[in-house]
């Protein structure tokens, strides 16, 4: 029984993603980036008469440029974690590492700027029906980019042996190269290189966040709320200025630099091991 059960991690679809591995993760992302990238012009011909130059002046923009292509994105990478038997478990198991009491930082320097811009942001120039909908694509967000990358892809560093600096460092890195794709739709040079900086050092922290809290959810609620508020407050992190800030909104920028740098300073205390769960492992 132990032997047959060996054989069947080893081979076939699931035993392929199950031996993990750097080049499998990097696959993964790669693939969902360029599907979630194509998939706004697939849709075109049905959202191009709910596009306004303005996304959130009402629901139809906000679903047509953003909810729809993420809600299909999440579904997709859903049905991937199902089809490797990795869901609810390990996906969803309590972190395998153990986390420590400095690791609450993270929880903190990213939950400051989310409180800022929750209680900052002018409602009043928004429908009703655009923030609750702006919202739970924000959840959508948090759910498809934190299963991706704190999810799927640490699992496969994890099950390829690699130690938890690695598995966080390239975890983010990843997360950051997703984000890099932003300049093919004329963003300046200047504001993808920010974005690069800001997501690799979110990613640490939502790596952290995953390790202290003991599950991938609270990642997904912090990340759901991140953008959502960003988007609200200021236009999205690429836009910063777009929109007179409010005191509360105009703080929030010093604490999404100070966000940076805990994330880059913290990433150097990360250490831990979580073997992979098929039989042999060589340690990295």
């Amino acid at each position: 029984m132990v032997e047959s059960t060996s054989v069947a991690q080893t081979t076939g679809w699931r035993g392929f993603w199950n031996r993990g591995g750097w080049w499998k993760a990097l696959l993964v992302v790669v693939v969902y980036g360029g599907v979630y990238q194509l998939l706004p012009f697939v849709f075109l011909p049905l959202t191009r008469g709910l596009m306004r130059p303005d996304p959130f002046s009402t629901p139809g923009s906000v679903f047509a440029t953003f909810t729809l292509a993420v809600l299909i994105g999440s579904v997709v990478l859903a049905l991937f974690a199902w089809s490797l038997g990795w869901l609810p478990r390990p996906l969803f198991s309590r972190q395998p590492v153990r986390g420590r009491w400095w690791m609450w930082i993270a929880v903190v320097l990213v939950a400051i700027p989310i409180l800022l811009r929750l209680f900052g942001t002018d409602y009043a120039r928004y429908s009703a029906a655009v923030i609750v909908l702006t919202f739970a694509t924000g959840l959508l967000v948090g759910f498809s980019e934190e299963l991706l990358t704190r999810g799927l892809v640490v699992t496969l560093m994890r099950k390829g042996g690699y130690n938890e600096w690695v598995v966080a460092a390239i975890s983010a890195l990843l997360f950051a190269a997703l984000h890099s794709t932003n300049i093919f739709s004329g963003q300046g040079v200047l504001t993808v290189g920010f974005t690069i900086v800001y997501t690799f050092a979110f990613g640490v922290l939502m790596y952290l966040v995953m390790r202290v809290t003991g599950n991938l959810v609270w990642a997904m609620l912090l990340h759901g709320l991140t953008d959502p508020t960003t988007f609200l407050a200021t236009g999205g992190v690429d836009k910063v200025g777009a929109v007179a800030p409010s005191t509360l909104v105009a703080l929030a920028a010093p604490a999404t630099q100070l966000l940076i740098v805990g994330g880059f300073v913290l990433l150097i205390f990360i250490r831990g091991r979580a073997y992979r769960e098929t039989t042999a492992t060589t340690p990295r």
